[in-house]
């Protein structure tokens, strides 16, 4: 296995240096992780930056939110999870972020549909009940058919406080409203769950009424 070693700041080109302040401001990737990114497009020639570029620059344009469960689809599209007569209407999954949607989405067990929330409620960041997005919710709630509301949430303190409030926000508009629980440690976050612990969590699900 190759080691990427760190190069000298005198001897780097001030234009990869900036490419790598700026890979490192994405989560989760550290100085190393940036360096194998950037060294892995320099080996691939100078295409690979520019197919990177495009791909990139063509998001903001041509992606929007689905108006009903907030997730990612094609602007102006129909939205692959809303749309899909496979799925459940009558169970909606909550989950804090688009990135956590996909995660729950990789362990194959859930076919009902998502709402996804603006992040969690935190008083110490400013973060309110009315910064959730909860419109788009309460619109599907009084439409009626909804059977049961998973809370999807990480177990931490922000995380439970959110589940606590939409528990009562939900109210009796759901059939009931779950909780999941099992398989997911207490204090960490779905980001780093593996699929198979999700899907327990999601099988283990808990009533939280």
């Amino acid at each position: 296995m190759s080691v990427v070693s760190e190069p000298k700041s005198a001897s780097f080109p001030a234009p990869l240096a900036r490419c790598l302040e700026e890979l490192e401001k994405l989560p989760g990737v550290g100085r190393k992780s940036a360096l194998r990114i950037l060294f892995s497009l320099l080996s691939r020639g100078p295409e690979a930056f520019g197919t990177l570029a495009g791909a990139l620059a063509a998001v903001p344009a041509s992606v929007d939110r689905c108006p009903d469960c907030r997730a990612f689809r094609e602007a102006g599209g129909s939205c692959p999870l809303c749309d899909d007569p496979r799925r459940d209407p009558g169970v909606l999954c909550v989950v804090e972020s688009a990135s956590d949607l996909f995660l729950l989405e990789a362990t194959g067990e859930y076919r009902g549909l998502y709402h996804v929330l603006n992040g969690l409620l935190s008083p110490m960041k400013g973060v309110r009940p009315d910064h959730l997005g909860l419109e788009a919710l309460s619109a599907r709630l009084e439409r009626g058919g909804v059977r049961e509301v998973i809370l999807a949430t990480p177990p931490t303190a922000e995380g439970e406080a959110t589940a606590s409030y939409l528990a009562s926000f939900v109210g009796a508009r759901a059939g009931k409203v779950t909780r999941i629980g099992f398989g997911i440690p207490v204090g960490s976050d779905l980001q780093y769950a593996d699929s198979q612990t999700l899907s327990r969590a999601l099988t283990g699900r808990r009533d939280y009424r």
